[in-house]
C-alpha cells in the first residue's frame, strides 16, 4: 500500500525550521510503527497559537510545547481510519525546553513529533499508572534512539 499524504504546515516565523528533515522523521516514525499507510498533519506554531488552541479545545489557557488531536478516537473514530490525526507544536516553547535541556532545536522538534504521534497511538502519560506512563517513555527512547543513534536522558 502507498504511504498516505503527511502535511506539514509552519505558521511560525520566528524559528527556522528544516521541514524536509520533519517530513523525512515522520515518515520513518509511522513506518516503524506501522501506519505508513495512515494520515497525519503537523501543525508549527508559535506560543500565542499553541495558547489558544490550548484554551479552546482543552480549556487550558497557557502555551504547551505539544498537542495531539486523534482522529481514530471518540463516536466518530471509525469513520475515516486511515487519517490518524493531528500534531500541534509550539516551535517557540520547543526552543526554550531544547536550550534547558542542552540539544538541538531541530532534536527537540522530533521528539515532541514522536510524543505526539505515540498520543494519536492512544499512549498516554496523564491521569494513569505509572506502567503507562514508563511505557510511552520507553517507546519514545526507543524511537528518538532510531532517528539520532542516542538516547536523551
Amino acid at each position: 500500500m502507498p504511504d498516505m499524504p503527511v502535511s506539514i504546515t509552519n505558521r511560525q516565523k520566528s524559528f527556522k525550521i528544516d521541514l524536509n528533515r520533519i517530513r523525512r522523521s515522520l515518515k520513518r516514525l509511522l513506518k516503524e510503527l506501522n501506519y505508513e499507510d495512515r494520515e497525519i498533519s503537523l501543525l508549527l506554531v508559535d506560543d500565542n497559537q499553541i495558547r489558544e488552541i490550548n484554551k479552546y479545545y482543552l480549556n487550558r489557557d497557557c502555551p504547551t510545547n505539544v498537542i495531539s488531536f486523534a482522529m481514530t478516537e471518540g463516536d466518530f473514530g471509525h469513520i475515516n481510519p486511515q487519517i490518524l490525526g493531528d500534531v500541534v507544536i509550539s516551535v517557540e516553547t520547543t526552543s526554550r525546553d531544547a536550550l534547558t535541556a542542552h540539544i538541538d532545536l531541530m532534536e527537540e522538534l522530533e521528539f515532541l513529533l514522536i510524543h505526539g504521534i505515540l498520543h494519536l497511538l492512544g499512549y498516554n502519560h496523564e491521569n494513569t499508572s505509572a506502567a503507562k506512563v514508563e511505557e510511552m517513555n520507553k517507546r519514545e527512547q526507543e524511537l528518538f534512539s532510531l532517528l539520532r543513534r542516542y538516547h536523551l536522558d
